[in-house]
């Protein structure tokens, strides 16, 4: 079979990469100045499909740091897995603590003052996450993907050729000789994981992201969601790795299309005045039938 050449082996990265300057491929930006920075990303657009009002709401409102702090399983899997370097930055293993006592209160509150503005874990949640850890690195083909050739962490600008708007994509990583992109997803049991997919909309992502790159590179990237389960069944924690069916890819592409098209038509009219629209759930009118028969 021949492969399109890789796009990678075709653009030059230069030793220093600057800041954002535009559409284009960016290794160096860091979490925060992608997500501080210009541009509709795939979470904008979720806001915009819950209610146009709730972007604008999610830029301004105030957010209480204290509970950023908590322990997040998806976030810590997620470093630990794609950026290891970081780990030890952002997350430490908290010692016990005799909390029923002044000098162990007061130990603790020395830990906390030493580590502030890391996320503590206990002993349990760190043994969690490493058995987690080592069961993606168990399964052959989840292995696999992190021994090939890959950027993790990179960042996609383009300008939509419809509407005209800065999109922007950050895959988890990016598999540069095959053209694949994998998004890491922490999962409340693998069960749930089609539930997953609507509910946090995993196929509109895989739209955006999948068109980001064939933007870019002009390549079609296969997608890929590297699943993880939190939750033990026989003693182990479930990996998978999937990819969705075409048409559920093609209704993850027709909402894309529609999201963008409302986040456009907001900016051009200026108009984030939105009352969000509910309609009786389907378990409700059931609940009517069955009374009614």
């Amino acid at each position: 079979m021949n492969m399109p050449a890789n796009p990678f082996d075709l653009q030059e990265q230069p030793a220093i990469e600057p800041a954002f300057s535009g559409p284009g491929f960016y290794t160096n930006l860091s979490n925060e100045e992608y997500h501080s920075g210009p541009g509709i990303s795939k979470s904008g657009l979720d806001h915009i499909a819950h209610c146009p009002s709730s972007l604008p709401w999610s830029r301004e409102a105030p957010v209480d740091d204290e509970k950023l702090k908590a322990m997040d399983f998806g976030s810590a899997l997620h470093c630990l897995l794609l950026e290891p370097h970081l780990f030890d930055e952002q997350f430490v293993e908290a010692p016990q603590f005799n909390l029923r006592t002044n000098d162990g209160k007061a130990a603790w509150e020395a830990f906390q003052a030493k580590h502030d503005g890391k996320i503590i874990m206990t002993a349990d949640e760190s043994r969690k996450l490493k058995i987690m850890q080592g069961s993606v690195m168990a399964h052959p083909t989840a292995r696999w993907i992190f021994e090939q050739a890959g950027v993790n962490e990179a960042s996609i600008y383009w300008t939509d050729q419809q509407t005209g708007e800065l999109c922007r994509v950050r895959p988890d990583r990016i598999l540069t000789d095959h053209h694949i992109i994998v998004d890491v997803k922490k999962v409340d049991g693998m069960d749930r994981f089609e539930k997953h997919i609507e509910e946090f909309r995993y196929h509109v992502q895989d739209a955006m992201y999948s068109e980001g790159y064939h933007r870019h590179f002009g390549v079609e990237p296969t997608f890929l969601f590297l699943a993880v389960s939190s939750t033990v069944g026989a003693g182990r924690y479930a990996v998978d790795v999937i990819e969705i069916e075409p048409d559920w890819k093609r209704r993850g592409h027709e909402l894309f299309r529609q999201n963008l098209e409302t986040y456009h038509q907001c900016k051009v009219n200026d108009d984030w005045l939105h009352i969000r629209k509910l309609e009786r759930p389907a378990w409700a009118v059931r609940q009517d039938e069955r009374r009614l028969s």
